[in-house]
């Protein structure tokens, strides 16, 4: 049996929140406890978040799938499965938990609540980083989902973005909620308002482009491939108990940043 929506979006919005809290909580305490030193600010919040996915993909991943980012649900929509009225609920919560995750970070380090980011990121290098950060994200997800390795997807996503903190030159944000969660701090993880709808459409682009991949690269894929309930497998719909879309049972994974 499916999870109900209300639960599923108090999971999506409790999970952005403790991912949004960990990104800019992290990049506030490494500043304070490596002052001057942005590589090593950069590698210890880079460890944080990559711990923090692992942890937060296994703790909601059986409600709600473990979205924690609109691209994913929208990617998963488009793959068959989510139910598109289900992923245009998920992205509220998602954007509103990334917020309120900002507000409580900014309150751990006693900060003002809300400090409007002044930081601007969005350079043509750094908006092509986010389209691929965002694709390869995208890539590792959906990939495991359809060859019965959704059990690897919590260890496999934080993995990812850990390593994506430094290869791309944006550090990786590849998720439009947390994009307007980092607005909300004024810290070493914040992004100017002006420069979230550069990124937002950047990693929309990642998504569509991450769609045709996954088809090419996988074609002709059961519905038991594409939901590996069996393992325990993470970031599926079908993880703890939650059922894909009957519709179209072929097509869907799930999951976060």
């Amino acid at each position: 049996m499916s999870a109900p929506l209300p639960r599923r979006l108090f999971a999506e919005f409790l999970g952005s929140a403790f991912l949004a809290a960990t990104v800019i909580g992290a990049g506030i305490a490494t500043s304070q406890l490596s002052p001057g030193d942005t590589g090593l600010q950069l590698l210890e919040s880079a460890a944080a978040t990559a711990a923090g996915l692992f942890t937060f993909i296994l703790m909601f991943g059986p409600v709600s799938g473990a979205h924690f980012n609109p691209v994913v649900s929208l990617v998963d929509a488009a793959l068959g499965g989510l139910r598109w009225r289900h992923a245009f609920a998920y992205i509220p919560a998602q954007v509103a938990g990334c917020i309120a995750g900002a507000v409580v970070a900014n309150a751990m380090f006693d900060l003002p609540a809300i400090s409007i980011a002044t930081t601007h990121r969005a350079s043509p290098p750094h908006l092509f980083a986010e389209v691929v950060a965002t694709l390869g994200l995208l890539l590792v997800i959906f990939s495991l989902a359809r060859s019965e390795r959704g059990s690897l997807a919590p260890a496999a996503v934080g993995a990812y973005i850990g390593s994506a903190y430094f290869f791309t030159s944006s550090t990786s944000f590849a998720n439009p909620a947390i994009d307007v969660g980092r607005m909300f701090s004024d810290s070493f993880a914040g992004i100017a308002p002006a420069s979230v709808p550069a990124f937002v459409l950047a990693q929309l682009v990642g998504g569509g482009v991450a769609i045709g991949v996954i088809r090419v690269l996988y074609p002709d894929v059961t519905a038991e491939q594409a939901a590996p309930s069996r393992g325990g497998g993470a970031l599926t719909h079908r993880l703890g108990g939650v059922d894909l879309h009957p519709a179209d049972r072929v097509g869907g994974a799930a999951a976060h940043r």
